[in-house]
């Protein structure tokens, strides 16, 4: 594993305060927000220890993104989407400590290069930006007819353009590329306009982030990516994340409500709902518990017979 442990700053949170409502003012100093302190000195968790795929389990407020956030921040991992911090989020993250993995042979691992957080708000920025980019090209492409295609289908070769500056490049370039003879009118629309990236459901244009995002030997932090993803999406990234776990070099760090992935094979969960925050397995959650008691309530329906 890149990150073996992480270490919470629980003992120094007065410390941290009272530098910064110091900082603030001297002994009359304030702090509007004190997030994230307090969050897991009430349930006892002071350090974690990492496994290839280690899962934050919990429900609102249990702590579940900030950890993702202070591991992110103290490891300078890459992110897109903004998060939630405060006056003492830094001071925080500056007082947390981690320790890395060794390999095989002995050596100190490195964060790989590459190393992020995903979040669900990347994956649906995703969408929207596909969704927006195709309505562009559409628009584009509607343009594009209208000037260069015949109503015969084929190419119009317009009037010459002359290189006079730098001003006549783009329409030199089309029109030496409308009258080649190797270019279908498909092809020329294309080359111009774009060509629309494949939208289906928001949840196989969600795994297909996945697919394109995840590389091999890399760390990633993700926040809660079962968002937009139907159960049987959830199975598909459930593979996903445990072959690139267990044959592709791969370190996860989780947060997720999701059966499917807390039921992966070799996961390390954190609840963070228990007092004092525990390891489970993953049928031991509340969770998964809810979702048991009620199929099996109704198993009947399953099995008529």
């Amino acid at each position: 594993m890149y990150l073996d442990k992480f270490i919470l700053p629980i003992d120094e949170e007065t410390s941290l305060i009272e530098q910064r409502m110091e900082y603030n003012g001297g002994k009359y100093g304030y702090i509007d927000n004190i997030y994230p302190c307090g969050i897991f000195s009430k349930n006892g968790l002071s350090e974690l220890s990492f496994s290839k795929i280690t899962v934050f389990y919990g429900g609102n407020g249990s702590g579940k993104s900030t950890l993702l956030n202070l591991i992110t921040n103290k490891l300078e991992l890459n992110r897109i989407a903004p998060f939630n911090s405060s006056e003492l989020f830094g001071s925080y993250v500056e007082h947390c400590q981690y320790e890395l993995g060794f390999d095989d042979e002995g050596f100190k691992y490195r964060i790989p290069n590459g190393s992020r957080i995903i979040t669900s708000d990347d994956i649906f920025d995703y969408m929207l930006t596909v969704r927006t980019s195709n309505d562009e090209i559409t628009d584009g492409t509607e343009a594009i007819r209208s000037e260069w295609d015949n109503k015969d289908g084929s190419l119009k070769y317009g009037k010459t353009v002359k290189m006079n500056s730098l001003d006549d490049y783009e329409a030199l370039r089309l029109q030496v590329l409308s009258r080649k003879k190797s270019v279908t009118r498909r092809q020329f629309i294309n080359r111009v306009a774009g060509t629309n990236v494949k939208l289906s459901s928001n949840g196989e244009t969600a795994l297909d982030y996945f697919n394109s995002k995840l590389k091999n030997d890399t760390l990633y932090c993700l926040d809660e990516p079962e968002n937009s993803l139907s159960p049987k999406m959830q199975l598909k990234l459930v593979n996903k994340l445990e072959q690139m776990a267990h044959y592709c070099g791969c370190q996860f760090i989780i947060a997720t409500h999701s059966p499917f992935l807390l039921a992966m094979a070799f996961t390390k969960i954190y609840d963070l709902d228990a007092n004092p925050a525990d390891i489970k397995q993953w049928w031991e959650l509340e969770n998964t518990k809810v979702y048991f008691d009620f199929f099996n309530k109704h198993k009947g329906l399953f099995h008529p017979d």
